[in-house]
Formats: structure tokens, sequence, C-alpha cells
């Protein structure tokens, strides 16, 4: 019997009424509607807690998803709160921990269960143009290409550099130099930075460099142009990205900014991933994305292997048409992108 009541006691705090609200009147019936309560039930939210913005006081699906995100937000600061207050040999082995293993930043989404089995949302937007676009690029046979580019050596240009880039109001990041570096490369590969025309009877190689940016936005994912690249140091690309990315976020990018690419690059690797196979973005011939750098043990001499250091290690793939470029053209194109990445300053000779 003793155990009977203690399950029924721990099963009261659980199970709230969710018909119901306890004021300074008494019990009131609650203003929800039957999915509300069972969305509240499922996520054990006392009602209690809740004030309804709905007509009449009435506790709307938006009422129970703002109150979900508080208590996200109050979890974090409440771990911030014990960690602070932990003794400081545990501070200081938290901290080692910290650097050695860094979380990545998971977008949080709050679970809202809807009653439907399914449910139907309209394409349209952005998303109707990249359904369009995917499935031209479905019919072509990709060519795929990986590597592993160390990053060691560009590290600490970046690092020198940034004093630089702060006094003109720029945010230096990888990004810029990955862009700069395609560009040159593009200069010695210039199949990779063609198209076919309609029939598919002629190539058209393009002297200019205009690298698309894949940027994930509320609005959904959009690639901007760098225009010109080949003309453009790494601080105007730097100073150029900012900007495209502030338009994107704002929804503010014009259609010139969306068109006339002949080259794409996806920065997927800040949210997550090593290895990837990119989709081309046609009529361009060629795309690359970096996936997430990661500190892992190298040797420090290939040639001479024998003291092995930690290294910053960027895991790049590419996909090219393979009816206009062959395999022997994305590899070298992939080495030489990859040498001026590793050796920053022969990046920095071919800029003069």
């Amino acid at each position: 019997n003793n155990n009977n009541n203690n399950n029924n006691n721990n099963n009261n705090n659980d199970n709230f009424d969710y018909n119901t609200i306890t004021t300074n009147r008494g019990n009131l019936k609650v203003l929800a509607t039957p999915a509300v309560r069972r969305i509240a039930r499922e996520n054990k939210i006392n009602l209690n807690h809740i004030i309804g913005t709905g007509k009449d006081g009435r506790i709307t699906k938006q009422d129970i998803e703002s109150f979900l995100l508080k208590q996200k937000n109050n979890l974090s600061s409440t771990s911030t709160s014990i960690s602070t207050s932990t003794s400081t040999s545990t501070s200081k082995t938290i901290e080692k921990d910290a650097k050695s293993t860094k979380l990545q930043d998971i977008d949080f989404k709050p679970i809202i269960n809807n009653l439907e089995s399914e449910y139907r949302e309209p394409i349209r937007g952005m998303k109707r143009a990249m359904v369009k676009s995917m499935d031209a690029a479905a019919r072509i046979a990709h060519l795929g290409y990986s590597d592993e580019i160390k990053l060691d050596q560009l590290f600490y240009v970046r690092e020198q550099m940034k004093s630089l880039a702060q006094q003109r109001n720029i945010k230096l990041t990888f990004l810029p130099f990955f862009i700069k570096a395609t560009s040159l490369a593009l200069k010695r590969y210039p199949i990779l930075n063609s198209s076919l025309n309609e029939d598919a009877s002629e190539i058209i190689f393009k002297n200019y460099h205009n690298i698309g940016i894949a940027m994930d936005t509320p609005h959904g994912l959009v690639v901007p142009k760098i225009k010109n690249a080949e003309r453009k140091s790494i601080f105007e690309i730097a100073q150029e990205l900012g900007n495209l990315q502030k338009l994107a976020v704002d929804n503010k990018l014009s259609p010139s900014d969306l068109s006339n690419g002949t080259f794409t690059l996806s920065n997927i690797g800040s949210i997550g991933g090593t290895y990837l196979r990119p989709i081309l973005m046609l009529p361009e011939v060629a795309i690359g994305a970096f996936g997430r750098t990661t500190i892992v043990p190298r040797y420090a001499d290939q040639i001479n292997p024998v003291e092995i250091v930690p290294s910053r290690i960027l895991n790049v793939s590419w996909s090219a048409d393979h009816r206009v470029v062959d395999g022997a053209s994305v590899a070298n194109f992939s080495n030489l992108f990859k040498n001026y990445i590793e050796n920053p300053t022969s990046m920095m000779m071919e800029m003069i």
C-alpha cells in the first residue's frame, strides 16, 4: 500500500489539471482549445504558469511556444549560474575540457506536436526556386572530389591581419581567403569557371569570377554573388561578404546580388559535417563545399614522419559537371587551391 501511495503522489506531481486554472476566485475553466490543452499535456506544462494573450485571456498555441522557449533560456542561465559557483579547481578542469572539446551550437526548437498525422505546406518563393534548380541539376552527371587541407599557416596569417581588419570595421573569417584562393585557382583552370550554351554545343569561358556564397537565412537558402572576385583584395571581399550577409538576413538582397554567378562555395561546416556532396547551381559547372574545421594529430613532417603535432584540418569537397570537366582538372584545381591555403604567402605573391 505504501508503494502504491508513493506512486500516486509522484504521478500527481506531473499530472496537472489541463482544464482548470487556480485563481484567488477559485478554480476557473481554461480558455483554450482541446489542441492547446493536448500540447500542454504532452509537454507537461502547468497552465497556471501561462498568461493567455488571446481573446478574453485565451491561451493560444503561440503562448505555449513562448513558454517552452522561455524554459529553454532559463535552463541555460541556470546552468551558467551553477558553473560559476563551483570551486576554482573544478572551473579550471571544466575550462580545460572545454578547450579540448568544443560543443556544437545546436539550433534548439520547441517540439510542438500537431494533432493531425500529416499536413501540407505550399512551396513558394525561395523554396520553389530551389526545387526547380535542384530538379535540373539532378539530371547532370556529377563528378565528386574531396581532400583535407591544413589551416595552421592561414590561421596565423589571419590572426596577424585581424587588427588591420578591425581598423576598417571588417570581420575577417577564413571564408574571404577561400574565395580569393578559389579565384586565383580558376585563373589557372578556367574550365571550372565556364558553362554550356543552351544546346550544349559550345563551352562558354568566363574571365570574370562571380563567386556565389550559399547562406542559410530565416527566409531560406540564398546564394548572393561576390562579383569580380578576381579584381578584389581579401579585405574588399570580406567587406562585401559582410554586406551581403546583412542584406540576406534582412531579406533585402536585390536580383542583381543573386544573378550571373560563375562558381559557388558553401561553408556548411559552420553548422557541422565533414565531407559533403554539393549539388551544382546550373548553368555553373563546378561547386565547392567546406566542412567543419577540426584539430587532429598529424605528422609535423610528411617526408620524415617522426613528430606528431596538433593540426587544424579543413575538409573540402568539390562537384563538377562531368560533361564538361574531367577528374584531372578538378584534382589539379583542388591541389592548387590547397597550396594557396596551406602556404598563404604563395597566394599573396599571386595577388601582387
